[in-house]
Formats: C-alpha cells, sequence, structure tokens
C-alpha cells in the first residue's frame, strides 16, 4: 500500500514539473512553448522620430524656454538678440546636448540679394523662411553638409546660426563630429567642436527633416536663455560682413553678421569690423 502511495506522488511531481517546463523558454526559442505572444522588441528611434521623456513635459514648460513672442522680432534685431542664449538638442536617449550661441548671420529676404528668399521667390526647399517666426530652416550645403536658421519677422526673413560654445554634452558632441571625419583625425578641442553653422549641425546631430518644426515647441531643439550670464552689451557685439556670398556684390558688404567680442568659438574673426565699432564708426547695420 505504501508503494503505491509513493508511486502516485511521483506521479504528481512529475506532472508539475512538466508543466513548469511548458511556460519556461529553451535557448534556442524565442517564444513560450505554451504558445504565448512571442516578445516585440523596440526598435531605436531615428533622429528624426518624435522623443518623449520623462525629462520634459508639454504641461509645464521650462521657465528658460524661450517661447513664441521672443521670436517675433525684425530679422537683424533677433539675430542680436540670439547672442548668448542657449541653443538645446534633446537627444533619443533623453540626454541633452547644449550650446551658446555667440554667432549669427542675419538674411532679410526681399531686396537682400544674399538672401535664398530674395526677391519673394518661394521654392520648396525655403519654405521654412516664410513661416511663422521661430520655425527652423534646415538646408543642405555642398550636397553633404546642414546648415541651421530660424525665421523672423519679416517676409521670408531668417537668422543663421554659426557658432556655438559647448556648454554641456562634449564628449557626445566629439563623437557627432568625428564620425564625420578621417579615420586617425587629432581630437578636437571643444572651442573647435561648433566653430561653424555646419559644424554645430554636426555636433547636436541637428537632421534634415528638423525642417519647419517651431523652435518654440518642439521637444527635441529648442532655445533657452542663461539664467547665469546677462545679454551681451552693444559693445560687446561685432557688426561685420557675413562670410561666403562675395559674388552678391553690395549686399555682400552688410554688415549682418553678429558676434561676441573676444570669444574663443566665433568661427572668423573681423579686425576691421572690432576697430570701427571701438571707434564709433560701425556701419549702420538697423534693419532697411
Amino acid at each position: 500500500m505504501a508503494g503505491r502511495k509513493r508511486k502516485v506522488r511521483d506521479l504528481v511531481a512529475a506532472a508539475a514539473t512538466d508543466k513548469e517546463a511548458g511556460l519556461t523558454l529553451r535557448k534556442d526559442q524565442t517564444e513560450p512553448i505554451c504558445g504565448a505572444s512571442p516578445v516585440k522588441l523596440k526598435s531605436q528611434p531615428g533622429p528624426c522620430d518624435s522623443v518623449q521623456s520623462h525629462y520634459f513635459n508639454n504641461s509645464e514648460p521650462d521657465q528658460r524656454r524661450l517661447e513664441q513672442e521672443f521670436f517675433n522680432q525684425p530679422c537683424i534685431c533677433l539675430a542680436k538678440a540670439f547672442l548668448g542664449k542657449v541653443l538645446v538638442r534633446r537627444c533619443a536617449d533623453g540626454s541633452e546636448l547644449r550650446g551658446r550661441i555667440v554667432e549669427t548671420e542675419a538674411y532679410l529676404g526681399g531686396e537682400d540679394k544674399a538672401s535664398h528668399s530674395a526677391g519673394g521667390k518661394r521654392t520648396e526647399r525655403n519654405t521654412a523662411m516664410f513661416m511663422k517666426p521661430g520655425t527652423i530652416y534646415v538646408y543642405p550645403i555642398y550636397g553633404i553638409y546642414l546648415c541651421m536658421n530660424v525665421s523672423s519677422e519679416g517676409e521670408g526673413a531668417a537668422v543663421l546660426l554659426r557658432s556655438l560654445e559647448p556648454l554641456q554634452g562634449q564628449s557626445a558632441m566629439r563623437e557627432h563630429r568625428a564620425a564625420r571625419r578621417k579615420e586617425g583625425a587629432r581630437q578636437l578641442k571643444d572651442k573647435e567642436l561648433c566653430n561653424g553653422p555646419s559644424k554645430l549641425c554636426q555636433a547636436l546631430n541637428i537632421p534634415r527633416c528638423f525642417d519647419r518644426r517651431d523652435l518654440a515647441s518642439d521637444p527635441e531643439v529648442w532655445l533657452e536663455a542663461d539664467p547665469d550670464t546677462s545679454p551681451p552689451k552693444p559693445q560687446d557685439i561685432v557688426s561685420a560682413p557675413r562670410i561666403g556670398i562675395e559674388s552678391h556684390g553690395e549686399w555682400a558688404k552688410k554688415p549682418w553678421r553678429f558676434y561676441l567680442r573676444g570669444h574663443p568659438c566665433v568661427s572668423v574673426v573681423n579686425k576691421e569690423a572690432e576697430r570701427r565699432s571701438l571707434s564709433g564708426n560701425a556701419t549702420d547695420s538697423s534693419d532697411p
């Protein structure tokens, strides 16, 4: 009798073990033996995918973030107002890259022959220049590099972001830049990471698909006021001719490039313009 009871207990234990085994995975399986739904792996978001992070809450915007009212300025005024502000790029993993704007250029549209929107010309590429102030305009140059602009008041007017001072995320910026450089190239200094319009787009991983986004409300890129610094004084801002537009005659001489005097991250220093501004003989840079 005792032997029969032991056999029953052994059969029950074996059945329980088999049942548990039916809910486990073999090493060579991708889903449970019992037929439960397989686990779906989430793909990594790309630079153009919308990122929702616990670091950012649309219902409680960061008090430092610059909102729509800030961008409602004439082009030249906005180009100067950008100086000292912080461009923020939130990456797919929730980390943030920050850089202080130290150099800009104003492109007024209309009569400004150096502007992509000269004469009021609208194309598929420059549509963002005619959208509301604060709209991002990203366009390619030389077929491989990108430049980031922001629309302002004025028909077809926008401001080019030329240079940044890296503030946060320099290691990631350096990796982004290295991916576009020759293997074995020397490591870039911090001041070289964002000292040019295409360089800052590479360093902050600004993709072409950011074109036409709203800088005042986008969850992946925005502008902030820097609470630790005061706005630059007029004597701290140098007005110089814009760069790379020499073929546009008198418009190439307009002093509509603005940068912070003496800053090491400025892309090109114009000593003559600096001397003129110090002597009080700077060319008038008011919006025509």
